[in-house]
């Protein structure tokens, strides 16, 4: 169908999205090219993120001479009442018009006539976007890091008084040495800080703003870029006009940073998911984030823990998206860039539930001290305990210590006894300097207790390492 519409009517011709753009064109799209093509049905997201961006410059413009003060009031003004409607839900998200910024730009053009035109001036859909989608991904990052402190407190009440309650550590899933649990909820503490560091890195390095770079080549009108930069809270505008439009990369950096993040939410997940196993019974979570069966009655199953962990392929799987859409792309802009949206929309919002989710199984859960405390000395977990004495008291090298430590391991195997229940004088058989001052280091307890290097799981270290957490996040 022909554009009929004037160049100098209100509104372009009823149906015909491609009036913003179709003076070259005499036909409208075919059915499944507007299918295809769309984006409003997702980009609709990035509204609040339009509206701030047309605002500023706006502004911009007529403080530059670019456009009369009487033409930005009435965008301004135009600009409020779509806002009031997109709260309201009452606002004209037409497919016909394909994306958030001309469905904006088409009702300004309704509810003010010709002034809406002007707004376009010096900019172009390309830094639209690129502004739009960054400011978005910046606000998320934002949410994020809150919400990262967030569980990183709860698990901190949760650590605090079990500083000293005793939990076995292990490697490759095997007894290894006596922590407590404090020790090992911090060590989450230690990963999600790790993570809320990356979310703040990678919004510091998205923090340039590309209004103003337009198509791709920057603007011949005398535009501020450093005013509309400083408008939309940006640190300064981006330095190349061929970048600002082309690269995804604040998109990719923080779904990396996504992915890591849900990684380590796997690892609590999963380890809640083993805990609460009969066969370990480390914690207990109520009602309120396990569901039942329908059709064995006695189960009581850690649901939301094992969703936590599957989310974790869907933002792995975001950024290897994302990555193959940007990795053969020519500069600058390419339409193959409207799909990085859909994927990094879903990996935060993934990634918000998950965070959510595990901070609300951290604060239900309630450990078992004593089937944890049972279980720190199961599997010899003290004899690296039996091995660093023979060294500091008996001035061994450590290789022979270790030898007769595991000599020692295999006698009280072979006995069915713990190392702390194995008597004097087997040790002794195997070096005959061993005294019963060794027993004192035997229990799961005193192995504890000694490991008082910074960082270690002795209680005073946990204690010192949640006071430190504590100031951090104040």
């Amino acid at each position: 169908m022909t554009d009929t519409s004037s160049p100098g009517s209100n509104t372009p011709a009823s149906g015909q999205g491609q009036a913003m753009w179709g003076g070259r064109f005499t036909a409208k799209p075919a059915e499944l090219m507007q299918a295809i093509n769309v984006s409003i049905g997702f980009d609709r997201r990035m509204a609040a993120q339009d509206l701030a961006g047309s605002r500023a410059h706006a502004a911009m413009l007529r403080k530059q001479g670019v456009i009369s003060s009487e033409d930005e009031g009435a965008i301004q003004q135009g600009l409020a009442t779509i806002e009031a409607e997109i709260q309201a839900g009452t606002f004209p998200f037409r497919e016909e018009f394909e994306d958030i910024h001309m469905n904006v730009e088409a009702r300004l053009r309704e509810l003010i006539g010709a002034p809406a035109g002007r707004l376009h001036t010096a900019r172009s859909r390309n830094d639209q976007v690129a502004l739009d989608f960054r400011m978005w991904v910046r606000e998320a990052c934002d949410r994020t890091i809150g919400q990262i402190h967030a569980l990183q407190k709860a698990l901190l009440a949760k650590a605090e008084p079990h500083a000293a309650t005793l939990t076995p550590g292990f490697t490759h899933l095997q007894p290894a040495q006596p922590v407590t649990f404090g020790h090992h909820l911090m060590a989450y503490v230690e990963m999600f800080g790790r993570d809320a560091a990356r979310f703040a890195d990678a919004r510091a390095r998205m923090n340039e703003c590309p209004l103003g770079a337009a198509a791709l080549a920057g603007s011949p009108f005398p535009i501020d870029r450093h005013a509309t930069a400083q408008a939309l809270g940006f640190e300064r505008p981006t330095a190349n006009s061929l970048d600002s439009v082309a690269d995804r990369d604040f998109a990719l950096e923080s779904l990396a940073a996504a992915s890591i993040c849900a990684t380590h939410l796997s690892r609590l997940a999963e380890e809640i998911v083993i805990w609460m196993t009969p066969q370990f019974g480390f914690v207990k979570l109520s009602d309120a984030f396990t569901t039942g069966s329908s059709i064995m009655p006695q189960k009581k199953n850690p649901d939301a823990a094992e969703l936590v962990r599957a989310k974790a392929g869907r933002l792995l799987g975001s950024f290897t998206q994302l990555s193959v859409v940007m990795k053969g792309l020519p500069l600058t802009y390419s339409k193959d860039m409207q799909e990085d949206k859909v994927p990094t929309f879903e990996a935060f919002d993934a990634l918000e539930l998950s965070l959510a989710a595990m901070t609300g199984m951290v604060a239900d859960m309630e450990p078992v001290a004593e089937r944890m405390a049972q279980a720190a000395g199961a599997g010899y977990a003290t004899a690296t305990d039996l091995a660093d004495w023979l060294v500091r008291t008996l001035d061994m090298p450590f290789r022979d210590a270790h030898h007769v430590t595991g000599a020692a391991v295999k006698r009280a195997e072979t006995l069915g006894v713990d190392l702390a229940e194995l008597p004097l004088a087997e040790l002794q058989a195997l070096e005959p300097r061993v005294t019963a001052e060794v027993f004192q280091v035997l229990t799961p307890e005193a192995s504890v207790a000694s490991r008082k290097s910074y960082g270690g799981a002795s209680p005073e270290q946990v204690r010192a390492q949640i006071a430190r957490w504590k100031e951090i996040l104040a």
